[in-house]
């Protein structure tokens, strides 16, 4: 396939981009003398800029969203009919497609039963937040409003949202913060907080106890966790932890919220990364992969539980009383339910559990011959290799060499990604997420560019 179109073609697409837009997590002072790169075309894994540089995709569109890949040609027919049929009504009224994925949805997530919809997994946890909030007052007498995050989780960008995010960077120069808002200590082994101990994964979770009687649980009304933490460091849950965690929030009637907008609609080879874990919760927000950016979708889904807590018409207020402007197109739900029934036809879900184990396979082969390689974590297509500067001691590589290492994979045709400028000191790893429909090659490739930038960059 050759790019569609040459470097002259949008020349004026990118005077104008580099003179108004601002981009997302971007620092513009190097476009002073460097042009934006403008990607132009997608298809399957591929895509190409304005230059017409092909690039292989190992990050489903640079924040884990593309899950079913680029050029689907039926998730844009889906969309473009709905939207003639009736673009928008206000999520007060229903609409044909918001009804018949919500069953669909639910279907595939048992103990579950009701669907918020929004337009951002930044926005649906809001949504959580403030449901557990309302229930404070509703049912606790205005007591259980705190909620519990996960340090190097990440739940989104809006302040309520940064509020919640055990990534420090992410956080700096956007303070105060509402109150409310609490950390409990992370779960990845590798760096633990407590040196070698037996059990490591009961001792992560018991910190969150220990968090709880600290604060009282009488205050605590909720955590809220990634099944598989994503932009920390691509951290896999250790044994026994999950468990214990519900346990806890149990005897302590705390809800559990689980932040799926990353792992969620098969990036781990479930449906849910939770799914994984026998771990029954109260509250699942997902965006990201439910339309696989086709259009702007989000969900804050509960239990029949958590929605009867605002079925009581003795006052005025008890409902939920919040609505998202965008979660009422139709849009969003209209390509979600194709990008399932890709997803299911396809048997997608099949292939990136045998992809995933193929990445790690070959990531692991790699932390054979590069010392730089401390460790490697994943679940299904969502994997991560952390860069150490000494095996011994753990001293992570520093940001700007791994920066390095992205750059110089890039250069052999592919695109990764990596924590930065979120954990101090600690902003080490390669983050991996290709689309689901990735093949063996395209594998073999992302990991070949690696290897070979790991050798460029560490001599390693």
């Amino acid at each position: 396939m050759t790019a569609p179109f040459q470097p002259n073609d949008l020349s004026d697409v990118v005077a104008a981009d580099r003179a108004h837009v601002w981009h997302h997590i971007t620092q513009h002072k190097p476009f002073e003398t460097v042009d934006p790169r403008i990607i132009v075309e997608g298809r399957g894994l591929r895509m190409w800029d304005a230059t017409g540089r092909e690039t292989l995709d190992a990050v489903s569109g640079g924040v884990w969203t593309v899950n079913v890949g680029y050029g689907r040609e039926t998730i844009a027919d889906a969309v473009r009919d709905q939207l003639v049929r009736l673009n928008f009504f206000g999520g007060y009224l229903g609409t044909v497609p918001a009804a018949q994925f919500a069953e669909r949805l639910i279907a595939k997530m048992p103990g579950m039963s009701r669907v918020f919809y929004s337009s951002s997994g930044s926005e649906a946890n809001e949504k959580a937040y403030k449901m557990v909030r309302q229930i404070a007052h509703r049912v606790h007498g205005g007591r259980k409003w705190k909620i519990l995050y996960r340090e190097r989780d990440y739940h989104g960008t809006t302040i309520g949202a940064l509020a919640s995010c055990g990534q420090e960077q992410r956080k700096a120069q956007y303070g105060p913060f509402p109150d409310g808002f609490v950390s409990v200590p992370h779960c990845l082994e590798y760096r633990s907080q407590w040196g070698a101990v037996p059990d490591y994964g009961i001792r992560a979770a018991d910190a969150i106890e220990e968090v709880i009687l600290r604060e009282g649980p009488d205050t605590v009304g909720a955590i809220i966790l990634e099944p598989v933490t994503a932009g920390g460091g691509v951290i896999t849950p250790p044994e026994g932890y999950w468990q214990r965690v519900q346990e806890i929030c149990r005897k302590h009637n705390v809800l559990l919220i689980i932040d799926e907008v990353v792992c969620g609609v098969g990036r781990t080879g479930a449906w849910f990364g939770h799914h994984h874990y026998d771990v029954k919760p109260d509250i699942v927000t997902m965006a990201k992969g439910v339309a696989s950016g086709y259009a702007a979708i989000s969900c804050t889904v509960t239990t029949e539980a958590v929605f009867e807590m605002f079925k009581d018409d003795s006052d005025p207020l008890n409902y939920f009383r919040d609505i998202s402007t965008y979660g009422g197109c139709t849009a969003g739900p209209a390509a979600a339910l194709e990008n399932m029934r890709i997803i299911e036809d396809e048997k997608l879900l099949e292939n990136t559990r045998a992809m995933g184990a193929r990445l790690m396979e070959r990531l692991h082969e790699l932390a054979e011959r590069h010392p730089a390689i401390g460790q490697v974590r994943g679940k299904g297509l969502f994997c991560g290799a952390e860069l150490v500067a000494d095996r011994n001691t753990r001293e992570p590589l520093p940001e700007a060499q791994v920066a390095a290492v992205v750059g110089a994979t890039l250069a052999r045709g592919v695109q990764i990604g990596m924590t930065n400028r979120s954990i101090p000191g600690l902003n080490n790893t390669l983050c991996l997420s290709p689309a689901l429909v990735v093949t063996e090659a395209e594998i073999d490739q992302i990991a070949d560019a690696i290897d070979g930038a790991l050798t460029e960059v560490t001599g390693g």
